[in-house]
């Protein structure tokens, strides 16, 4: 009778765990957003700029990918919108003051990343997760190419 309990209730904690273990599988990794920038780099490389804007604003191309999709500003740290994989129709918008629920300024310190002497790295903040709705952590890599930078971020648990 133990045994049958036991097995009755490990069933039921192994059905229980599989969503959120299934959930959390499908969120990205730092490394799946370092791979999609760079990928975006080498198509801006090869096919220049108006073409690649073009690409990485398209939400069902390419460069969109679950939660992965682009985000860029020019260098010359005016915050304006060059394309939005998630919604193109923030393209043109001056965001340079857009602080997170911390009061991080988001496109100020990205713009600062991306015009370092690396011209690559990592920026953490808070943004609304558009799959959980909710506030979470997200951590973003932003890298430099010509006078523009590019920015994908994964949301952390």
């Amino acid at each position: 009778m133990r045994n049958l309990f036991l097995k009755v209730v490990l069933s039921i904690l192994s059905v229980a765990l599989v969503p959120a273990v299934s959930a959390q599988d499908k969120r990205a990794t730092p490394d799946e957003a370092v791979a999609l920038v760079k990928k975006g780099v080498e198509y801006y490389k090869k096919h220049g700029k108006e073409k690649a804007l073009a690409a990485f604003n398209d939400p069902n191309g390419e460069f969109v990918k679950g939660e992965l999709y682009f985000f860029v500003y020019g260098t010359n740290g005016d915050g304006v919108v060059l394309a939005h994989g998630q919604n193109p129709k923030m393209v043109g918008k001056h965001l340079i003051d857009m602080k997170d629920v911390d009061g991080v300024h988001i496109i100020k310190e990205a713009t600062k990343i991306a015009n370092s002497k690396p011209g690559n790295g990592w920026l953490e903040y808070k943004w609304p997760n558009s799959v959980t709705k909710a506030v979470e952590p997200k951590k973003s890599y932003i890298e430099r190419v010509d006078d523009i930078w590019i920015g994908c971020g994964v949301y952390r648990p």
